[in-house]
């Protein structure tokens, strides 16, 4: 019963609502109660050979008004709960939904997204259950347990009622013992399931990467291993649940047993008639619905009671990077300056980034070369506030990036990535998903800007072209330039390219910076790229190896220092001219 105690806080918001489905199954509960009794009745008129055809219609009529309205009563309480259930699951799923929209990046780090899926989803269905089906069973069992037992009593007779009634006194032992050691099996079941439901979630993702490596039968046994330990889990659980029906029907046997040699001794003794003898076998077939199905409850209760804990561990979880108090919304973005002592991932040892400083005035494009894993797309994360720096300053204008409202300064901010995500919708509305208000137009403008307009007419439905999930529809370039777009849609004061142009030939890179530069005139600009013609044009270029700043300046002073950016760049014109394609002059690409 902890789970209802944790739901209080819904039950006392919709109070009136339940209220009116526990009064309804109450008197529903009542109204069951009467009928053995009509039942009997009849019995002892037809036995007694007293029965008339008007007593016959009269007792049918009690019995068939009875169905009726408990029929329109059922109604008006299913109603009720079901409304009420799937309003408190509605509820959960938007904070969830609000807590994933406000949490930081690490929080993602430490979460796989089949987990994430599996608390929206998996466990806000057995919660759902426990606020509605659960409260039938519940409230249902308990009154038609109290009603019926109290018939009995008053009705048939109180000593037959505790003698035969005796040996329901065990299931609460059995139910206690059963539940603990099912919840244990529910708890490893859940979180079985979770990792099933991130491989498939990752499998389905990358389906196209385990097809061209032919990996089919690996993942699937990988699938399989993960299936088996969700059954495992689950058959665990469910043989200690399968133990519990069985010891209700035995002792229910008891119960009729006694039922069957104590009630011929009180018929014989004169102490209750035939009729009631009915009546009361009646009353104990209806108390087996109650036992049972509260038995099944206890089972349902501890996984809705797990799923409720694993939600709000979730939900308790605090962001690391929130608005702070009295948040500055009004500021400039110019100059940008950056002095990052040390910077550590929350789950490394090793810092990523250590004693990278420059300074970007308006008008100026900053360029970030270096290997693989050098800290350039750390450098962005730490420019949007995706994680907040161990040592050092990062301020904006005249006001410390930690001082900044968090939406202001990404509204400011424009990233595009190398892996840019698109929506399952049109071009139209990925390009306009930031300010919808966009005219197709001013769509279309931006579109040029990012040399895909003439790619999208040449599509068959052009901008109503629907991209598809994770924009499967398009090629690695044009998704890339849809991002692009995108971004230059917002007009931020600040543009970060973390690799954004790997996808796209030379030519086309060529027009896109071509384009930009006169776009952007008076605007920050950061490019990372791991080709040098990108960068080269920008104001000050920095060369990251091992997180560090090892060379820094232009591309002409570069090149005359003679080192790693040198190298690369020779070697990069090389492969060009061996592959044939045109290759410029410093001065002719710039930013």
């Amino acid at each position: 019963m902890a789970i209802y105690r944790k739901l209080a806080w819904f039950f006392k918001w919709r109070w009136q609502s339940y209220g009116i489905v526990v009064l309804l199954l109450v008197v529903c509960a009542i109204l069951t109660a009467i009928v053995p009794l009509i039942v009997g009745n009849f019995v002892d008129l037809l036995l007694a050979g007293t029965l008339t055809w008007q007593a016959t219609l009269e007792h049918a009529s009690w019995v068939l008004g009875i169905g009726l309205v408990m029929y329109v009563f059922r109604y008006i309480w299913r109603s009720q709960l079901f409304t009420n259930s799937t309003l408190l699951e509605s509820t959960l799923r938007k904070r969830l939904y609000h807590h994933f929209l406000k949490m930081d990046a690490a929080f993602f780090d430490r979460y796989r997204t089949g987990d994430l899926l599996a608390h929206a989803t998996n466990d806000l269905n057995y919660i759902k259950f426990v606020a509605g089906g659960g409260i039938i069973t519940l409230t249902d069992s308990i009154a038609i347990s109290l009603v019926t037992l109290t018939s009995m009593v008053v009705f048939i007779d109180g000593q037959l009622t505790v003698l035969t009634n005796l040996p329901f006194l065990l299931l609460p032992f059995v139910v206690r013992v059963l539940t603990r050691r099912i919840n244990g099996h529910y708890q490893k079941a859940m979180a079985s399931f979770s990792r099933m439901n991130d491989h498939v979630q990752e499998s389905v993702a990358g389906m196209q990467v385990i097809k061209t490596f032919g990996e089919e039968e690996a993942n699937y046994r990988a699938f399989e291993e993960q299936t088996a330990d969700v059954v495992e889990q689950n058959r665990q659980a469910y043989r200690l649940d399968a133990a519990y029906t069985p010891a209700i029907r035995l002792v229910t046997a008891l119960t009729y047993g006694l039922t069957l040699f104590l009630g011929t001794y009180f018929v014989q003794a004169g102490r209750i008639s035939i009729g009631d003898l009915v009546a009361y076998f009646s009353y104990l077939g209806t108390m087996v619905y109650p036992l049972i199905a509260v038995g099944r409850l206890a089972n349902t209760l501890e996984r809705g009671n797990v799923s409720y804990d694993r939600v709000m561990a979730l939900l308790d979880e605090e962001a690391m990077i929130e608005n702070p108090h009295g948040a500055v919304t009004n500021f400039k973005a110019a100059p940008l300056k950056v002095e990052i002592e040390r910077f550590t991932y929350p789950e490394s040892q090793e810092p990523t980034l250590v004693d990278v400083a420059f300074q970007l005035e308006a008008g100026q494009t900053l360029g970030l070369v270096g290997p693989t894993g050098s800290g350039k797309s750390t450098i962005f994360e730490l420019l949007v506030r995706s994680y907040d720096i161990d040592a050092g300053t990062l301020t904006y204008g005249q006001d410390s990036i930690n001082r900044l409202d968090l939406n202001v300064l990404h509204e400011q901010i424009g990233y595009v990535s190398q892996n840019g995500r698109l929506f399952s919708t049109t071009i139209r509305d990925n390009i306009r998903f930031g300010r919808p208000e966009l005219s197709q137009a001013e769509v279309e403008r931006y579109a040029k800007l990012a040399a895909v307009h003439e790619d999208i007419l040449a599509l068959p439905q052009g901008y109503d072209t629907q991209v598809g999930e994770r924009g499967v529809s398009l090629s690695g370039g044009q998704r890339q330039r849809v991002t692009i777009a995108r971004t230059l849609a917002m007009e931020p004061d600040l543009l970060l390219f973390d690799d954004a142009l790997s996808a796209v030939d030379a030519k086309t890179e060529r027009q896109i910076l071509a384009n930009l530069q006169e776009e952007r005139r008076g605007q920050m600009n950061i490019i990372a790229a791991h080709r040098m013609s990108t960068v080269q044009g920008a104001d000050e270029i920095l060369v990251l190896r091992k997180g560090r700043v090892v060379e820094r300046g232009s591309h002409g002073e570069l090149i005359q220092a003679d080192g790693w950016y040198n190298k690369m760049y020779e070697q990069q014109q090389l492969e060009r001219k061996l592959s044939g394609e045109e290759v410029e002059d410093a001065e002719e690409t710039t930013f």
